[in-house]
């Protein structure tokens, strides 16, 4: 029984203090007033207090309050019904003097606990002046004439940057802004001529083409303030480069000249007036970027960096890609891919560059990535050294070097390599290197002549005479030969074959690098039909899938090679006209149609 109420009291303790901790009380009022205007100063609180001590409100006349009302709420979520129920409390005050001041927290009593508010700071401007009624009447004279001649001081606008100091390459923030008095009536925009941004590169950031105005206090004064245009600039180039002014005609609504008649008491005459506006221009001095690095690729920011292959165990003739991604803040569009030394085997492409990027108020940043597709031509084991990228960070003003690891490559010899059983055991890299060893010293041993011999009529005269003849004989015979064999247009096909098909599948290749999927695939099927024209001897406009079938059965092709090379034909078809009908890759495709032609070129005489 005792084990039950201790139970129970815990329970009401927690319950109690649950309670007790979800009572909240808020000060809630503006952040910018203007001298002499009247405003709320609002309490909420969620529990029923008593005992509300204000804080110190010296320097704010107290003109009503506190005006209490009470509000409650019933939510049924999922069966489950909960109620709520607020109590606020409202004062109406107006500010004496000008300045910044900071209320401090009230406080109240809640089931015999004090608790206290938020603290509030409230902003005091120079507001629109009180007018007797005789500056009244002269001021609505005075605005009755149309002259759309409206103060500096209450309509203009204004080019803000957040910096005006920088180093070429580094990244400005710059914000139209247009300040408007709350006196004057805006009804739209007529003409805007944009800044030219001359020197500088440039990136627009969205903003709602619905301006949004807020308060602002600037000079001293309250204005509303709308954001009319944001864009990024990159300078591209160092000294003092000037901004010129931005230029907009206002609609302005403005009261017209009247007749002072029974009815003006009742009725009010207006008409909009255009009234232009133009911003001061700014000048930007832009240093240069000192000591550049010779590896220097232009990137300015923060970043970082990173690469990877597709793959690192290949075979010969095979495509590989390499990417590198940098990803940050800065000048991420005008990066130049970084270079990279690759070994002399491998035939290499340009590479090619994709982005991800986002210009919002924080500045561009996202990712750029670099795509370098080469060729492995003979196997063997090779290394890529670590790719370096550098770049200016405007925060710390120094150069700074991001590197990626070795990358390794494992390249066996390719079944389907065609040169195969002609290709040396040597490489482009060993064939470099052998110019590079110690060479034999030459020892010439010279033979004397004696003075009058002839070598006419000596045994290498009548040697190399008969040499000669024998010589002239065999390349007469060779030359018959060949225009017997160029007379016999299928023989020149069968042997241009080869050379043709590698043209056409290398032009695919440069498709496949610039990702153009229809003309690639147009290329390949170009490449396959003409090899089996040239090959088989059949004209293009006669060949078909049947004939091209039995002809290389009867050349002695194996059927799955003829079925794989029939598949990547349909592959190619699909690719084009039913895209969604194929499954495969661009790599796929390129290595197959490589792979079949070696195998015809082997077996095809």
């Amino acid at each position: 029984m005792i084990r039950k109420i201790n139970i129970l009291l815990i329970a009401l303790f927690v319950g109690f203090s649950a309670m007790a901790d979800n009572v909240r009380f808020i000060m809630e009022g503006p952040e910018i007033v203007g001298l002499g205007d009247q405003f709320r100063l609002g309490f909420t609180l969620n529990e029923k207090g008593s005992d509300l001590q204000l804080p110190d409100l010296s320097n704010f006349d107290v003109l009503m309050g506190p005006s209490t009302s009470q509000s409650s709420s019933i939510q049924i979520i999922n069966g489950k019904t909960t109620q709520s129920t607020s109590f606020s409390y409202i004062f109406v005050l107006r500010a004496k003097k000008e300045g910044k001041f900071t209320i401090r927290p009230a406080s109240i009593k809640v089931d015999g606990k004090i608790y206290e508010s938020n603290s509030l700071e409230i902003q005091v401007a120079k507001g629109q002046p009180q007018q007797s009624s005789g500056q009244q009447n002269q001021a609505a004279e005075e605005e009755a004439t149309p002259t759309g001649n409206i103060s500096k001081d209450n309509l203009f606008v204004k080019l803000n940057l957040d910096r005006t100091n920088v180093s070429k390459g580094e990244q400005i923030m710059a914000t139209v802004k247009l300040y408007l008095s709350q006196n004057v009536p805006l009804s739209g925009f007529d003409e805007v001529k944009l800044p030219s941004y001359e020197g500088f590169w440039t990136k627009e950031i969205d903003v709602p083409q619905q301006v949004n105005f807020t308060r602002e206090v600037f000079n001293g004064k309250i204005y509303q303030v709308g954001v009319l245009k944001k864009t990024i600039l990159f300078p591209q180039q160092t000294g003092a480069i000037r901004i010129d002014p931005f230029e907009i005609t206002c609609l302005v609504r403005q009261r017209v000249g009247q007749q002072r008649g029974f009815f003006d008491d009742f009725f009010d005459n207006y008409q909009v007036v255009k009234a232009k506006v133009v911003s001061d221009p700014i000048t930007v001095n832009v240093k240069d970027l000192p000591n550049q690095p010779a590896n220097f690729s232009g990137a300015v920011g923060s970043f970082s960096f990173s690469g990877e292959l597709d793959k690192s165990n290949i075979k010969s003739n095979e495509a590989v890609t390499l990417k590198l991604t940098v990803k940050g803040s800065g000048n991420l569009t005008l990066i130049n891919p970084p270079k990279i030394e690759f070994p002399e085997d491998f035939e290499t492409y340009e590479p090619k560059t994709s982005n991800q990027i986002t210009a919002n108020d924080n500045g561009l940043s996202g990712s750029v990535t670099f795509e370098y597709l080469f060729i492995p031509r003979f196997a063997g084991n090779f290394t890529i050294s670590p790719v370096q990228f550098i770049f200016f960070n405007p925060a710390s003003r120094q150069f700074e070097t991001r590197s990626t690891e070795a990358f390794k490559i494992n390249v066996q010899k390719g079944t389907d390599d065609p040169n195969a059983s002609v290709v040396s055991s040597y490489s482009k890299q060993d064939v470099k290197m052998i110019g590079k060893d110690i060479r034999f010293i030459k020892q010439n041993e010279s033979k004397l002549k004696p003075k009058g011999s002839s070598f006419y009529g000596t045994f290498e005269f009548y040697a190399i005479y008969f040499l000669s003849l024998i010589a002239f004989a065999v390349v007469f015979v060779l030359n018959r030969k060949k225009i017997k064999e160029s007379s016999n247009i299928a023989l020149v096909r069968n042997k241009r074959a080869n050379k043709i098909a590698l043209k056409r599948l290398k032009e695919a290749a440069g498709f496949l690098k610039n990702n153009h999927a229809e003309k690639f695939y147009e290329s390949v099927i170009k490449a396959l039909w003409g090899y089996l024209s040239d090959k088989l001897s059949i004209p293009v406009a006669e060949l078909n899938r049947e004939r091209a079938s039995a002809s290389l059965l009867d050349k002695g092709i194996d059927q799955e090679v003829v079925t794989e090379l029939m598949k990547i034909i349909d592959d190619c078809e699909f690719a084009r006209y039913a895209p969604a009908a194929f499954s495969g890759t661009m790599n796929e495709i390129y290595d197959g149609a490589a792979k079949v032609m070696g195998i015809f070129e082997k077996q095809i005489k």
